[in-house]
């Protein structure tokens, strides 16, 4: 299913959404003090703070505030320098998710997205529709629920994205969500883009992956082996050949 979309200006903000997902928009729903008492995901969805769990119209939704980071995030959090409306973080993050739901990929379908422009700086924030009972394969790999299948079908996942064309700029063990069913998902596309299908850049993706898991293993919460990496390339190959 294709995500439509209307664009709207409300006070301050300029706001992308979905019309089959809500008649219309409010500008508030992007006020963290609107959502007083949401849940706040975990610090590394994000950025601490940044992501709150909350219930829009008919829909649970996740409101992410786009933040920096790096050194520069010391001087301007949250600020970027206006290039043009289709290059801000939120609508570029935005359509590509609709183009990636359109596809029939397992990422969270985008509800709104908007941002607010001071002269030459503009914030932004955007809507996602929540997928139910998901957690971090971090924190799955934590717990010691990640036998061979699940490394596979994690595998069979990245490449059905990669056959695509779609690059995930950071893709980690915390990007990468799994369903109370087994389902595997891929979340924060920030910064994400279309490529060549089966470029060299798949292999940069898969190279980051691993460190992550690298990491993961070094500060105690799971032991990562070759055979792990072997189960997910296993279900990899097949799926990105096709």
């Amino acid at each position: 299913m294709r995500s439509a979309e209307r664009t709207e200006q409300h006070g301050g903000s300029v706001i992308l959404y979905d019309p089959g997902l809500a008649d219309a928009v409010d500008e508030r729903w992007f006020d963290r003090l609107h959502w007083d008492g949401a849940a706040a995901a975990p610090g590394y969805a994000g950025g601490r703070g940044a992501t709150l769990f909350i219930h829009c119209g008919a829909h649970d939704c996740v409101l992410r505030h786009y933040h920096r980071g790096g050194r520069i995030a010391s001087v301007a959090s949250d600020g970027f320098f206006w290039l043009g409306e289709p290059r801000t973080r939120s609508f570029r993050e935005w359509r590509l998710l609709a183009r990636m739901t359109a596809a029939g990929l397992p990422v969270p379908r985008p509800f709104a997205a908007r941002y607010v422009r001071r002269g030459l700086v503009y914030r932004a924030d955007l809507m996602t529709v929540l997928i139910p009972e998901i957690a971090p394969l971090s924190t799955v790999l934590g717990r010691g629920g990640a036998g061979a299948d699940l490394w596979e079908r994690v595998g069979a996942c990245i490449a059905r994205f990669h056959a695509a064309g779609f690059c995930h700029a950071d893709l980690t063990a915390h990007n990468l969500q799994v369903s109370s069913a087994g389902e595997v998902f891929l979340l924060d596309f920030d910064r994400g883009s279309e490529r060549d299908a089966r470029g060299s850049w798949c292999a940069g993706n898969l190279a980051r992956l691993r460190r992550s898991l690298a990491k993961i293993s070094g500060e105690g919460d799971y032991h990562f082996d070759e055979g792990q990496w072997a189960a997910l390339m296993r279900g990899y190959a097949p799926a990105v050949s096709r």
